[in-house]
């Protein structure tokens, strides 16, 4: 099993603040590092195009992280690796006047891969019980309550061929500092930077602790949370790019054995050299 050492296990409890946001399991560089990731991108490639033939199951991405965490960072170096005919993206934001309608579920339902195609989720249902807990958007008797309700969901997800992998990218605070100011002082990133973010920086503390019991109450043997150091964008991308190569892996996909038809034009094929006649 690949990365191990940063899956949180069911059976036990993790602490983050024994995570090494810095570790990089070896890779000495980000040259090293780089050298290595494109054959675990064109690997991802293939098991995609396998999964599409397979059609068994759909296979989801959730993303999750604190701002600058580097969500959009493996967008781009991983995620664009994939044919986006086959693949799902969805970021979640403030929930419409329609979701709020619903349960906080419906919204997720609406936007989950059919069999044959990934999905993946900028943030995800654990905003509610991320933000909604520590702004105390809803009541504490309330947030609790879906800890189980997601497990249960996830579950019947996986129940129902949908398979799920969920990462949530482990940075410093300053790290964070870091990655905040670049965005003031680098004119080509002025326009991902918002006050919020300040804002949202002012409850760190409360943050880790809603995060480490998220990890803790909804990692499961069915759709298990994985830690990923996140400090060095070099790591963070090839860890990412091998553990989603390791999942699609797991499943054992197949491709389809043709049908009778199919199989006599195979065999005139094998047999001629030649296209086969058109039918009759």
């Amino acid at each position: 099993m690949v990365y191990e050492n940063l899956m949180v296990k069911p059976e036990k409890k993790i602490t983050l603040k024994k995570f090494d946001t810095g570790y990089t399991d070896g890779y000495r560089n980000k040259k090293e590092s780089e050298e290595n990731l494109p054959q675990y991108l064109q690997k991802l490639l293939d098991l995609q195009y396998l999964l599409y033939a397979d059609k068994r199951y759909g296979f989801l991405v959730i993303l999750q992280g604190v701002d600058a965490a580097g969500k959009d960072g493996v967008f781009r170096n991983v995620i664009t690796a994939l044919n986006p005919q086959g693949t799902k993206v969805w970021g979640f934001e403030i929930p419409s006047s329609e979701e709020l309608g619903h349960d906080y579920l419906w919204r997720v339902h609406q936007r989950l891969p059919n069999r044959g195609y990934i999905g993946v989720f900028n943030r995800s249902h654990y905003e509610d019980v991320l933000i909604v807990r520590v702004k105390n958007l809803v009541q504490k008797e309330m947030w609790k309550k879906r800890y189980e309700q997601i497990n249960n969901f996830e579950q019947y997800l996986y129940e129902n061929n949908i398979r799920i992998l969920k990462i949530f990218l482990h940075i410093s605070k300053q790290e964070q500092e870091k990655r905040l100011l670049a965005r003031l002082l680098e004119p080509h990133k002025n326009w991902k930077f918002s006050t919020d973010d300040l804002v949202e920086r002012q409850y760190w503390d409360e943050y880790m602790v809603a995060y480490e019991d998220m990890l803790n109450k909804t990692s499961t043997k069915y759709a298990p949370w994985y830690v990923i150091p996140a400090d060095n964008k070099w790591f963070r991308n090839i860890a990412v790019a091998k553990i989603m190569v390791d999942a699609l892996q797991k499943l054992k996909l197949k491709w389809p054995d043709p049908s009778r038809e199919i199989q006599k034009y195979i065999a005139i094929a094998k047999k001629t050299g030649k296209l086969p006649p058109v039918p009759q």
